[in-house]
């Protein structure tokens, strides 16, 4: 195994690490062997991946004493769904996979969530480890227990949070991504860099990519070590998410999720300018940081249209939502808005 790995540890004494490291992906097996006796694993993944990577996870597996079994499922946002991760569940109990057996999710955000939920609800709990494939997931969602599946009437209304055992970042794996999922990772990117002035001096000044990784998985950790169950700080994580997630449902899911997120954070930034947070000067610079690593990109829909679709987002709270609004690099904050006041504030 290689030695420059960075290392993150979430929760605690009780909690996991996140490993964060290049070409590390064949040395899978060693990392596993390290925290788990040999058992039967099952590698969730999608179409596109499996071909990439699943023989190297597989094969570092089975040389350290693990049995595989592999379920791979077409990939895209649209497989985060109920009869998705009914047939999952029927797959590893037709497999015989029990309590003492481990889930692999290898994959992107989505394989992430799903296979998350999956581990989180099979007999109850099993052990799983995350192997994120995406900038987004190695940034974000791989990190902070959240699983989930959609339903029609919007994103991630069944879930829970369920700790994975290991988070794998290997980040060499992103030179293999197309630019649109590149770009859907850079949305979130942003978001990190309006949310901790650490990660904006970074993208500032060009920073390698590992250095990007380590620094947001950082900062979520901090915010997830204080609020793991988001009652608190973790909503800061929402940053951009509330309108993003209106219009990622408006596209029929062909907007992708952090591409999504750098509209909604848009929209945000200058709702807090409306508000008087922040000055023209503020809302250009941070803008200037958002197109520095997505462009320019504009939302395709009316204010009207995201806010009709807010209705069903999980962080309302009867006739309030929950918005994330800044006042400056660094320095973001939570409020509830009533939802009659919603479009005044972003006109």
């Amino acid at each position: 195994m290689e030695n420059n790995i960075k290392k993150i540890r979430v929760g605690g004494a009780s909690g996991y690490d996140v490993l964060i490291g290049s070409q590390i992906l064949g040395d899978t097996g060693a990392y596993l062997g390290g925290i788990f006796s040999p058992c039967k694993v099952a590698l969730i993944t999608d179409d596109i991946v499996d071909k990439l990577y699943s023989d190297v996870v597989l094969s570092s597996l089975k040389a350290h004493g693990f049995e595989c079994i592999k379920y791979v499922f077409e990939n895209g946002e649209k497989s985060k769904n109920i009869g998705l991760y009914a047939q999952i569940l029927e797959f590893l109990a037709q497999n015989g996979l029990t309590r003492s057996d481990k889930i692999i999710a290898l994959g992107g955000g989505v394989t992430g969530d799903l296979a998350g939920f999956v581990a989180a609800s099979y007999l109850r709990g099993v052990d799983y480890v995350q192997i994120p494939t995406t900038l987004l997931a190695q940034i974000d969602s791989s990190v902070g227990g959240k699983t989930g599946l959609d339903l029609p009437q919007g994103k991630n209304l069944v879930g829970a949070i369920y700790r994975p055992k290991l988070v794998l970042c290997d980040v060499a794996l992103l030179n293999t991504l197309p630019a649109d999922v590149l770009a859907c990772g850079k949305g979130e990117l942003a978001k990190y860099a309006i949310l901790d002035r650490a990660v904006y001096d970074l993208v500032l000044n060009n920073a390698p990519i590992l250095d990007l990784v380590f620094a947001c998985v950082g900062y979520k950790a901090k915010i997830v070590d204080m609020d793991e169950h988001e009652h608190g700080e973790r909503r800061l994580l929402n940053l951009g998410h509330t309108p993003a997630h209106a219009i990622e449902r408006l596209s029929g899911y062909t907007i992708l999720h952090g591409v999504a997120v750098s509209m909604g954070l848009g929209l945000i930034l200058k709702a807090s300018k409306n508000l008087g947070y922040i000055t023209d000067s503020q809302l250009l610079d941070m803008q200037g940081v958002i197109e520095k690593l997505v462009g320019k990109v504009s939302c395709p829909y009316t204010i009207e249209q995201i806010i009709d679709n807010t209705l069903t987002d999980k962080k309302r709270e009867g006739k309030d939502i929950n918005l994330v609004l800044v006042r400056g690099v660094g320095d973001c904050f939570i409020q509830k808005m009533p939802f009659n006041g919603l479009i005044d504030c972003f006109l």
